[in-house]
């Protein structure tokens, strides 16, 4: 082999080499990312709702987020829960309230707010969760 021809195949394996390393890390599935965590690991999320952070929930129509979950006020005593994620983009949803639907702002895709496709781009479901009252303070799991 000449040494031209084995610089050549030296830089191009290194290159591959390199780029591989790049594109492995990048696919890794980080799930523990997209889901509530909770310090006492009984799995449920609580929400105080006398904390500021969720002030909007004290209205019909109101919203906040909870780690990587949207939190929505759909009635007087009714609240849902949903990943906050887009299944497309990983975009942040929102959730409208006289629309009754929870859109993400990045590509124009709806979810009803069970958390079911309504239109596109994304093509899955976001996760619902159950959520309970409990005199000031929501449990979601």
């Amino acid at each position: 082999m000449e040494r031209k021809d084995f610089i050549k195949k030296f830089a191009v394996g290194g290159s591959i080499l390199f780029t591989a390393s790049v594109l492995f890390s990048s696919c890794s599935d980080d799930d523990e990312d997209l889901e509530p965590t909770n310090p006492d690991n009984s799995g449920d999320i609580t929400v105080d709702l006398n904390h500021p952070d969720f002030a909007a929930l004290a209205a019909v129509g109101g919203y906040a987020y909870k780690g990587n979950i949207i939190v929505f006020r759909t009635g007087d005593a009714t609240y849902m829960a949903l990943s906050k994620v887009c299944t497309h983009s990983q975009c942040t949803v929102t959730y409208s309230h006289s629309d009754g639907d929870v859109p993400c702002p990045c590509h124009g895709s709806r979810f009803t707010t069970a958390g079911v496709v309504t239109a596109g781009p994304a093509m899955s479901n976001l996760k619902s969760y159950t959520v309970k009252k409990d005199g000031n303070s929501l449990i979601i799991s």
